[in-house]
């Protein structure tokens, strides 16, 4: 059994700011793989599916995100889960909005969230880093991650959780590379007809296709030759 965990702080006040990215992935995940309702457990809300044939709970601490880590520490302790059987979705201010990266294991980088879940279960977790942006001044961080996404930011939002959503059951087998190229065919898609390598092939095959003749020439090299003469 693998378990998600989403990091956020609970109440419609915070649903849609930037700390809550991490509901908001699972939320998108339960939604689009069939989970069972959402339920009030272990300090937190929980549901629970399957992805890729391995069974998945997915978690999002109702403890506020400074005590997340009491929620996920009660729920490893019942369902006997180790930490390598756990990976947490949170907010990345050191990464570009929209972006995101798979990581094992390592410090905590001064996220609150993750402060406690170290402090209650170690630092031996998986991690999905979700990138929202720096503010640009550390004292502008509290303000920035408990105000909600723009209207700016829907696009790239939506085309992210969509990523993590078909990516959600590689991430669930450990395959974080698969999970990685899903997200990015959601967020990066490939452009090679609009990029130069992409128009000049592009340019280059037209030429080549408005050179080539209409009809296959089956003649041999003395009766084009002869034709020529005549």
């Amino acid at each position: 059994m693998k378990l998600f965990v989403g990091l956020g702080n609970p109440g419609a006040k915070y649903e849609r700011n930037r700390h809550n990215i991490g509901f908001m992935a699972l939320d998108r995940i339960a939604e689009d793989h069939g989970f069972s309702p959402w339920k009030s457990k272990f300090q937190g809300q929980i549901c629970e599916g399957t992805l890729g044939g391995e069974k998945v709970l997915l978690l999002k601490p109702q403890t506020f995100m400074n005590n997340s880590g009491q929620s996920v520490g009660e729920t490893m302790r019942f369902y006997k889960l180790t930490p390598a059987d756990v990976t947490v979705l949170h907010d990345e201010l050191d990464l570009a909005p929209g972006k995101a990266r798979v990581k094992q294991g390592g410090g905590h980088a001064g996220h609150n969230g993750l402060r406690s879940i170290h402090a209650h279960i170690g630092a031996d977790y998986a991690r999905v880093r979700l990138g929202i942006g720096h503010p640009g001044h550390k004292d502008a961080v509290a303000g920035y991650v408990l105000r909600d996404f723009p209207k700016a930011d829907e696009n790239w939002l939506d085309d992210l959780m969509r990523g993590i959503s078909d990516g959600a059951a590689s991430l669930a087998k450990g395959d974080g590379g698969k999970f990685m190229n899903a997200v990015a065919l959601r967020t990066a898609p490939p452009r090679s007809s609009t990029s130069p390598k992409g128009q000049e092939k592009q340019a280059k095959a037209e030429k080549q296709a408005d050179k080539a003749p209409e009809t296959q020439d089956n003649r041999s090299p003395l009766e084009r030759l002869v034709d020529k003469f005549k």
